[in-house]
């Protein structure tokens, strides 16, 4: 599912509708997958808002935005819901469980 505002404000709906036509649905935010989305893979959101913060201050103190290199995510996340995947009679791949950095069960 394609990051935008509306499928994230509507993050609840798509998981529900999802489950009920037992679509596996991959997400970019932890938060869908924490819903009930089959797994999450996307920018570590908390990262993000940290580096962010930097650029606000470097800005605040004087720095020129339009000479700041433009920066991009470093850091990645998976997520992945086991309920969800046995509910979908899916079975994850030991690689990919081993790689997730958060597995919900």
């Amino acid at each position: 599912m394609l990051p935008d505002t509306f499928t994230t404000d509507h993050h609840e709906l798509i998981v529900a509708l999802a489950s009920r036509y037992r679509l596996p649905t991959v997400y970019q935010f932890i938060l869908a997958a924490r819903a009930g989305g089959l797994l999450s893979y996307g920018p570590d959101q908390i990262d993000v808002i940290r580096r962010s913060a930097s650029y606000i201050d470097r800005i605040l103190k004087g720095e020129k935005p339009a000479e700041m290199p433009v920066q991009v995510p470093t850091k990645y996340e998976l997520m992945i819901n086991l309920k969800t995947a046995k509910s979908l009679g899916l079975t994850i791949p030991l690689s990919l469980i081993t790689a997730a950095d958060e597995m919900i069960e």
